[in-house]
């Protein structure tokens, strides 16, 4: 990863730039902001939140559907493993972002008691309860697909990780991985019409994590069914209205996850050829789009905004990284969106804090 600039130095600048109208303000950001470094001392801060929610069990959103009485249970019976952070899939995404600063960081503050979470959550017998409640009558589709996507996010780097610890633990994980893997193959043909919208359901992001899974796996039946299924939604797509972008409560772009999921599974002539016809501006050495602005960080759907920022942000750094001769300079579009909405990650007020570190690591790391 190449980093540039520390926190302080952002968070000065923009202190600064309150001041200023919001085209004034976007203007000294753009000239002024460039990559950022995720320091020692960051990556503790950042630490932080999963630790603090991952065994939180209230409040709790479940997204538990009961068939009868008997299915009345907390958050911890249904979910061993995943029941912090006030859902699932945050539960499941501040597992993953554990244990991308681990292998980051491995000198983490905290780095013996993450492994300790990470070894007591993601036991062999939890990870069997969580595969039983997918395997109900009532909640077989608990969670698709956003929720299904991190699962495979938080398996491809357990994968990777070069740690004594990371094997077992991805053993432990791989029953279910396997049930989800299962299940998205089953899913997608029977999915007539991509779900094109800047939250949870957006097809495109579950795609993109599950396809990067089935790259780092090599699980060739999983690649098949999502690149067949991405090009009869995408290949023909023309003119995204990134005008109509955002919506209040987006975290996801609609536009930009379909670009960042069409870029992994065509070809470099291919994918050139539909942006030309998707979205040819983002060519343009002078592309530029506003930061979406938060008005209220107490409010938990605002908030989602400050997500969306960092969405846009790994977009622009994967296309940048991809293709740095027809993309290069959405580098510095990537850092405005950044610059704009790290510096208030860690707040006691802060609704975001159960998840959107995950997706400020996330951003950082497709630099």
């Amino acid at each position: 990863m190449k980093y540039l600039i520390t926190l302080p130095i952002l968070i000065c600048a923009l202190f600064f730039f309150s001041c200023k109208t919001n085209s004034e303000e976007s203007q000294s950001i753009k000239e002024k902001t460039v990559k950022m470094e995720l320091t020692l001392d960051q990556a503790n801060n950042l630490a932080s939140l999963p630790l603090a929610c991952v065994q939180k069990e209230y409040p709790n959103k479940t997204g538990h559907t009961l068939g009868s009485e008997e299915d009345l249970a907390g958050p911890r019976t249904l979910h061993p493993s995943f029941y912090g952070c006030f859902d699932w899939h945050s539960a499941v995404h501040g597992h993953w972002s554990m244990v991308k600063l681990l292998k980051t960081h491995p000198n983490l503050r905290e780095a013996e008691r993450l492994k300790l979470v990470l070894a007591t959550n993601l036991s062999k017998e939890n990870i069997a309860t969580e595969i039983a409640y997918f395997e109900g009558k009532h909640n077989k589709n608990f969670e698709r697909t956003y929720g299904w996507g991190w699962l495979l996010k938080l398996a491809e780097e357990l994968h990777t990780w070069d740690d004594p610890i990371a094997k077992e633990l991805s053993q432990n994980l791989q029953p279910l991985t396997d049930l989800i893997a299962e299940k998205l193959i089953d899913y997608l043909p029977k999915l007539q019409y991509a779900v094109r919208v800047g939250t949870h359901s957006n097809t495109a992001f579950g795609l993109s994590f599950a396809w990067d899974y089935a790259q780092t796996a090599n699980h060739e039946a999983l690649m098949n069914s999502i690149r067949a299924r991405a090009l009869y939604f995408y290949e023909n797509d023309q003119a995204c209205p990134i005008g109509w972008e955002p919506s209040g409560a987006d975290f996801l772009s609609p536009c930009f996850e379909e670009i960042d999921l069409m870029r992994r599974i065509l070809s470099e002539v291919e994918f050139k050829q539909w942006m030309t016809k998707f979205l040819p501006d983002l060519a343009q050495p002078n592309f530029d789009i506003e930061v979406a602005r938060v008005g209220d960080r107490e409010d938990g759907q605002l908030v989602h905004l400050d997500g969306l920022n960092f969405s846009r942000a790994w977009v622009f750094y994967g296309l940048a990284k991809q293709y740095p001769e027809a993309y290069g300079h959405l580098d510095l579009v990537a850092n405005n969106h950044i610059a704009y909405s790290f510096p208030n990650l860690v707040g006691d007020n802060y609704e975001g804090g159960h998840w959107l570190g995950s997706f400020a690591i996330y951003a950082l790391d497709a630099q």
